[in-house]
């Protein structure tokens, strides 16, 4: 007969072999972007800055509500295409993901918006710009970066401040972010005045033949041609502007500002004659933050950032922030705290106001020199 002791022993072993030491909570995070077509490169950039994000958090070991937590990411393909977008939005809700980092592209960023209202699940997007995003009155909907308003009329100011233009002409892809930029842009030329706004043209995001669009704009002699648009579309439009001998400077939105733009353009890029604004950027002490994770991406992956790949990573750690602060993991817990949030993040300090925009944005203007991306200034939206 065992003595009480021993049995003792044995229940205790028992019980600590049914209890775990410490319970642990799956939380799935999503991100929708372009994984093929032309834009997969800036859609790919997304995934892989969340993805860093997710990895960072679990090598942390992070507990929320007394549960270590294993992040998961769950990455899926919208392709650029607002249908698409939404097929994916319900994807991500039916798998009851925590939140969305995305989309990208702003024509797939508002339908998918309500969809994500719908089922109480906060995005953030690290990329989309179209004011008509947080408009919308969605208690769900936020971003890391500048919108079109601010983009359009700081490449304004610089269009006819910095590069002294008299003559300008703008063409747009109809995309959401390619229209909504160029009529800002547009807006704001002509509230500011100085200079002519002589052709308006449009093309669309697949396009590769512009002669007819360029013929047009060249017999106007314009100093600027603004797009809206992608870098796609951009780099063979160059090529095809000095083939046609058009000397004006190219002006463009973020989706034109990228690594990729030299490899596109070839030797039609030119010194000086592109520039471009980001929406967003970091300047003093931050910088040192900044330059830590590009290199560490590169590193990483293998290739450098094209443009989004930081704020998507301080996406991803701003939910994580936002969960811990409500000590929750649920979206219906944790959304208070996010949208009171004050982050410190690789993007700069992230707050938002209370349509869900983020406070005093930044923009950073970039040219091309060389075949290499170079950063002029970071500014404030007035």
């Amino acid at each position: 007969m065992r003595s009480a002791a021993v049995l003792s022993v044995l229940a205790s072993s028992v019980l600590l072999a049914a209890t775990p030491a410490k319970a642990q909570t799956e939380v799935r995070i999503g991100t929708a972007s372009p994984l093929s077509g032309p834009g997969a490169h800036q859609g790919k950039d997304i995934e892989n800055g969340a993805r860093m994000a997710i990895d960072d958090l679990n090598a942390k070991g992070i507990a929320i509500g007394g549960r270590k937590i294993k992040w998961v990411l769950q990455p899926e393909d919208d392709a650029s295409d607002p249908k698409t977008g939404t097929a994916v939005a319900q994807k991500l809700v039916d798998a009851r993901v925590a939140a969305v980092v995305g989309h990208l592209n702003s024509g797939p960023t508002v339908p998918a918006s309500k969809i994500y209202a719908s089922a109480g699940i906060p995005q953030i997007s690290p990329a989309a710009t179209t004011p008509v995003y947080t408009n919308q009155g969605y208690k769900t909907a936020f971003r890391v970066v500048a919108n079109d308003n601010l983009i359009g009329s700081t490449l304004a100011r610089h269009a006819l401040g910095a590069l002294k233009a008299k003559k300008i002409a703008v063409i747009d892809d109809r995309t959401a972010f390619g229209q909504g930029l160029a009529d800002q842009f547009a807006r704001a030329v002509r509230s500011t005045g100085g200079a002519t706004i002589v052709s308006r043209q449009f093309t669309h995001d697949k396009a590769t033949d512009f002669s007819a669009i360029l013929t047009q704009i060249r017999g106007h002699k314009p100093d600027v041609i603004f797009y809206g648009g992608m870098d796609a579309v951009a780099g063979p439009m160059l090529k095809q502007m000095k083939t046609l001998g058009l000397q004006a400077t190219l002006v463009a939105g973020d989706g034109v500002c990228s690594e990729k733009l030299p490899l596109l353009a070839g030797d039609a890029l030119g010194d000086d004659k592109v520039f471009c604004a980001v929406a967003g950027g970091v300047s003093g002490a931050q910088e040192a933050r900044f330059t830590a994770f590009t290199e560490r991406f590169r590193q990483r992956y293998g290739t450098p950032v094209e443009t989004y790949a930081p704020y998507a990573y301080d996406a991803v750690m701003v939910f994580a922030a936002a969960m811990q602060q409500a000590g929750s993991t649920e979206p219906a817990r944790f959304l208070p705290a996010l949208a009171a949030i004050r982050h410190e993040g690789v993007t700069g300090s992230i707050a938002f106001d209370p349509k869900g925009d983020l406070r005093n944005a930044a923009m950073t203007l970039y040219t091309y020199r060389q075949g290499k991306k170079v950063k002029l200034q970071v500014v404030r939206g007035k």
